[in-house]
């Protein structure tokens, strides 16, 4: 069990009885789309997040995206870490059918599939005094045609399943995620042969 002092954001109940298996923490949910129109839970969220700082962790499916890209809109930048389970395709057991995309949410995937999505996302790691790294930028993504060039989109998408993270990151997310959880010389080792310059 990992321990932080940020608030855990995720979508329903189910999500957050899965993660207290995981995280001795508080976790929280957005009652799924219930948070757009919850005053008072925006203003507990933007609370929690001045105080403590967030860490959002909500299904890889559109509704999933569409609650965090909301959350992002309410709360500062600075002030959220974000955590991404990849694209696992199946259905929950308490599920009598598959989600509309087919995809397991947070409250589907296996311990360890969690633990690694939130290691990555930073919350959970020490400040060890190391040397600061060469962060990816915006022209690496570019000059490995992973940005602004014919066939980006599914090179990119290609690069977020071999890595285990949802497909539908793009742009300044998935900037963020690979500067989370890799440093330059690892990106570089992911990429093919043909993309390296």
């Amino acid at each position: 069990m990992v321990t932080t002092e940020r608030a855990v954001i995720v979508e329903g109940k189910y999500d957050k009885i899965r993660l207290s298996g995981v995280i001795d923490g508080l976790i929280l949910t957005t009652d799924g789309f219930g948070i757009f129109s919850d005053k008072e839970k925006q203003k507990l969220i933007r609370k929690l997040a001045e105080e403590k700082g967030l860490l959002i962790l909500t299904d890889s499916d559109a509704a999933g995206f569409r609650i965090r890209n909301f959350l992002k809109n309410i709360v500062p930048e600075q002030q959220i870490l974000h955590a991404y389970i990849p694209d696992i395709y199946g259905k929950e057991r308490r599920k009598a059918a598959p989600s509309k995309e087919g995809k397991l949410g947070v409250e589907g995937v296996d311990t360890r599939t969690l633990e690694t999505a939130l290691m990555r996302c930073g919350a959970f790691q020490s400040a060890d005094g190391r040397a600061a790294k060469r962060e990816i930028a915006y022209a690496d993504l570019y000059e490995a045609g992973l940005s602004g060039k014919e066939g980006a989109a599914e090179k990119r998408r290609e690069l977020l399943i071999s890595l285990g993270l949802p497909a539908r990151l793009t742009g300044k997310s998935f900037l963020q995620v690979l500067n989370t959880f890799m440093t330059y010389e690892d990106f570089c080792k992911q990429l093919p042969v043909d993309s390296k310059t």
